[in-house]
């Protein structure tokens, strides 16, 4: 990965219509978002990947009377995935987790697993009942995966741009997501850069001394 050629760019905000990420590369992409950190392995997320134009002009259609701007940007991508959250953690869900974590063997005993399992439960007990930010807490997971993924997809030579200027709720309604006990939490548009629209100016941010302190 070309760090200083990523320290030097600005994000994509528009995307070239006539490109396509090939299918075998946008597979790998969504392998890495699957496999991006979860904390205590909870997976709170489930993940829309909008590939046909139909797909995408229902999201552009949807974004909220306020924010039809980023109707263009959800057209001309590539792809968009709409990354959404669980609004709540039910027991059902723990159970599901535990149960595939079992079943891929994830630890070498089962004094171990139950350990785990034990852990597990205090700690989602502490974030619901102690700290009581369970669901933010579970959108802060959100945005990390969808961070790894946007490196992810420039080490592929794929654009990221991240969107939040929709209504949830109206995208949610759009793709019935609340009927699967989830929430719209944050848009991932994907494709290549419109080579006329590209920005050339340089990156403005404060120097290392104003953001860095060393203890």
């Amino acid at each position: 990965m070309d760090l200083d050629k990523l320290m030097n760019k600005h994000l994509t905000r528009y995307f070239d219509a006539g490109k396509t990420i090939p299918e075998e590369t946008l597979q790998q992409l969504l392998r890495f978002l699957r496999s991006t950190p979860s904390s205590t392995n909870v997976q709170a997320n489930h993940f829309y990947v909008l590939a046909t134009p139909e797909g995408k002009e229902r999201l552009a259609a949807n974004l909220g009377e306020r924010f039809q701007d980023n109707s263009e940007k959800i057209l001309n991508a590539s792809h968009t995935i709409i990354l959404t959250t669980r609004a709540d953690l039910p027991e059902s869900h723990i159970e599901e987790v535990f149960t595939k974590e079992r079943a891929d063997g994830r630890f070498p005993d089962q004094a171990k697993h139950e350990l785990w399992e034990f852990m597990t439960r205090d700690f989602l007990n502490l974030r619901n009942y102690g700290y009581k930010d369970m669901n933010h807490w579970m959108e802060k997971q959100t945005y990390l995966a969808m961070g790894l993924t946007m490196m992810a997809a420039a080490e592929l030579g794929v654009e990221a741009m991240p969107l939040e200027g929709f209504d949830p709720t109206s995208v949610d309604k759009a793709f019935k997501i609340r009927e699967t006990g989830h929430t719209t939490t944050v848009l991932l548009a994907l494709g290549y850069p419109d080579p006329a629209k590209v920005y050339a100016t340089p990156i403005s941010r404060f120097e290392a001394d104003q953001l860095f302190t060393f203890v």
